[in-house]
Parts: C-alpha cells; sequence; structure tokens
C-alpha cells in the first residue's frame, strides 16, 4: 500500500481547447488566452510585456496538454494584468538544444522566469546555465524532470511535478499484482526510457525496482534518446538478449508505451509478457484497447501547466504568500518540490488491479473507458 505523501488535490479541468495531438508544431510560441498560438518575439501580443518560458526536455503530444496548462494558468492568474506572457519552447531531444536555448534566454531582455524539464539531470553545463539566468535576475524553476537534486539543486529554486518515485513505487506495485494474478513468483525485465540518467527516468525506474520486489530481477535499463525507431529496436534487442522470456516491460516515458505494445504484438508474445508503462499518449490508450498494455500510470500536465504560472508569476511579482501557500515547508527536506498527481489506468474492471492497492488522496483509480469519457469531456486525445 502506498502510503506517504498528501496530494495538493487532483484537478477538475476547465474546458480546454488544446490537446495531446493537437496545437501548433512550432518550437516557440506564445500561449494565447485565446486558444491561439503565435511566434513568440514577432507577436504584437507581447510588445511591452515580460516572457514567462516553459522548456521543454523533447518534442513529445504529453507538452501540448501542458500547454494547454499554461494557457488557462494564464487566465486564472491573470498574467496580462501583471504585465506578462508565458510561451513554450521545444527541445530538439538534446542536452546540447537547452544549454543554446538557455544561454540565449539570458541575453534577451524581456526574460523574467523560465521554466524547465531538464532532459539529463547530471548535465552539468545545463546547471551552469540556470545558474547564469539566476545571477540575471531571471527566476528558475524546473517541472516534470529535475536537475540532480544532491549536485545542482541550487541551480533552480523550486520543482514542480509528479513525484517520480512514487508513481515508479506505483506502477511497480500494480505490476507485481498482475504477475501474482498469472502466478509468477520470479521472471526477469527491462525498463525502456529516452535517457536513462534523467532525473524522472531515473527515480521512476528506481521505484518500480523496489516496488515490484526482489524475486523479479532487472535485466537492462536501455536509453533510446526519445527516438522511437531506436525504442522500437531496443525492445528487440531486449527480448532477442532474453530467449526464456521476460516477464515484464515497462515504458517509461509516454512513447515507449505503443513503442513496446507493437514490438510485443509483432513478436507475438503477449500472452508471456506483462506491459506496463507511464502516460496516456493517443496511440497508447489505443493498444490498451486492443488488450496490448495491462497498466498506465499517469501524469497531470494540464496541472502542471497551471501551477507553472502561478509558481513563475509569484516569483517575479515578490507575491511571498502564494509562494508560501505552494511550498509551506521550504528550507526543509524537499520542502521545494510541489507534487501533481497520478492515476493509475486498468484496461476494465476485470483487471486484477484495484482501487484499494492505492491511496486515494496521491493516485486516483480509473478503468480505460472511464478515462475516455473523461478526455472526451475536456477535448483531449491523451494526458
Amino acid at each position: 500500500m502506498l502510503r506517504t505523501i498528501t496530494l495538493a488535490g487532483l484537478l477538475v479541468l476547465p474546458l480546454l481547447l488544446v490537446g495531446c495531438g493537437g496545437g501548433s508544431k512550432v518550437t516557440k510560441d506564445e500561449v494565447k488566452t485565446d486558444g491561439t498560438t503565435a511566434t513568440a518575439k514577432s507577436s504584437k501580443s507581447t510588445a511591452g510585456k515580460k516572457r514567462l518560458i516553459f522548456l521543454t526536455n523533447v518534442e513529445d503530444d504529453f507538452w501540448n496538454t501542458c500547454r494547454a496548462g499554461l494557457q488557462e494558468g494564464a487566465k486564472t492568474y491573470e498574467l496580462e494584468s501583471a504585465g506578462l506572457t508565458v510561451v513554450m519552447d521545444k527541445n530538439n531531444q538534446e542536452a546540447e538544444g537547452q544549454i543554446n536555448k538557455l544561454r540565449q534566454y539570458g541575453s534577451e531582455s524581456d526574460v523574467a522566469g523560465v521554466a524547465i524539464s531538464v532532459i539529463r539531470a547530471d548535465n552539468k553545463a545545463i546547471a551552469t546555465e540556470l545558474r547564469n539566468l539566476q545571477k540575471k535576475g531571471i527566476k528558475v524553476i524546473t517541472v516534470d524532470g529535475d536537475v540532480n537534486r544532491e549536485k545542482y539543486r541550487d541551480a533552480r529554486t523550486f520543482y514542480i511535478g509528479t513525484d517520480n518515485h512514487i508513481g515508479g513505487l506505483t506502477l511497480g506495485t500494480a505490476t507485481k499484482r498482475v504477475l501474482e494474478s498469472r502466478q509468477l513468483k520470479s521472471g526477469g525485465y527491462v525498463q525502456f526510457v529516452g535517457y536513462t540518467d534523467n532525473d524522472n527516468a531515473r527515480a521512476r525506474m528506481d521505484g518500480f525496482k523496489e516496488a515490484v520486489g526482489k524475486a523479479f530481477e532487472e535485466k537492462d535499463r536501455m536509453a533510446d534518446e526519445a527516438k522511437r525507431g531506436k525504442s522500437a529496436e531496443n525492445v528487440r534487442i531486449a527480448l532477442d538478449k532474453n530467449p526464456d522470456g521476460l516477464a515484464v516491460l515497462v515504458g517509461i516515458w509516454a512513447y515507449n508505451a505503443p513503442v513496446i505494445a507493437k514490438v510485443v504484438e509483432e513478436r507475438k508474445v503477449r500472452e508471456k509478457v506483462t506491459v506496463a508503462t507511464f502516460d496516456a499518449a493517443a496511440d497508447a490508450i489505443q493498444e490498451m484497447d486492443k488488450g496490448n498494455i495491462d497498466v498506465m500510470v499517469v501524469q497531470n500536465p494540464f496541472d502542471m501547466g497551471v501551477q507553472t504560472v502561478r509558481l513563475l508569476k509569484a516569483m517575479v511579482t515578490s507575491d511571498d504568500n502564494t509562494v508560501k501557500e505552494m511550498f509551506p515547508n521550504n528550507g526543509k527536506p524537499d520542502g521545494d518540490v510541489y507534487t501533481t498527481g497520478l492515476r493509475v489506468i486498468v484496461p476494465s474492471e476485470a483487471s486484477p488491479i484495484k482501487a484499494d492497492l492505492f491511496d486515494p488522496k496521491i493516485v486516483e483509480f480509473m478503468t480505460l473507458p472511464k478515462l475516455k469519457e473523461w478526455l472526451a469531456k475536456y477535448k483531449l486525445t491523451c494526458t
């Protein structure tokens, strides 16, 4: 049973205009409150305003839902009246891309705050550029992917996002129940992700390993550099290297889920392997609907966007009350962390995974049909 943190509250979403798979594919766009986007530097709507910039780690539909949250946050927290605007800048999937963009922000006088999903937690150059931004008076936070907190915690002020260790524990707990239902007491598993030294990836994989138990052996952690082709090849290699079979294939980033499911179907090994993944990308939802995924642990990128705007505005405008409300334990261990929610998604009521496995203060349990109803209600295709 997971009994650890108190969730700040699972979000009841307002009607969204942008969702996974939708929206512009430009690299930098203003999150306008009418649902449209505009190039950040050239848009007249940014004239005279200071920018809050959200820099992603990779290009993924996951961030379109976060953009919708930024949009809602801009309305809810009245950015315009504060002389602020928020833009999303999508990274090219490389650490060097984030480094270059951070240097660029430091040279632009209208940048007031930066939120970044750090692609490589141990990258010293990224941490250095974040510190440089702070020296120039730019407010810096991390969202979804943090820096290595032991080495570079001072490179940002706060972190917003999933407690990724709890996320890993949640996925491991759910997977263990599936394995028990299949009367498996031992076996191997492989975890697949973009980068094994990414903060959220490492925390999720460590949490999964802890919860699934020592009877199940972690055979490998395979990085694919956020490339779907390499991700698919990694799954094939893992299956080839373990001819006696693997008990579980674990997808850590959003695109890993459908890739694993498709390779499992291609190799005709579905009856022999459990598929456990993070996030509910549109094609992952389709694969679960087809019976190719046993469980998904889903984050709340919309709320990440909303809370990013709330926090950065408060930091820029010296709204200490809001900062204290969000981080009442700041100065204490992990008091600089704001946790957004988790959902566990299973194919149907027939799943051996049940709601009573999880603390309802942390985890919302939902069947796939219920998730699809929720997505349709808010005009989303993934979360």
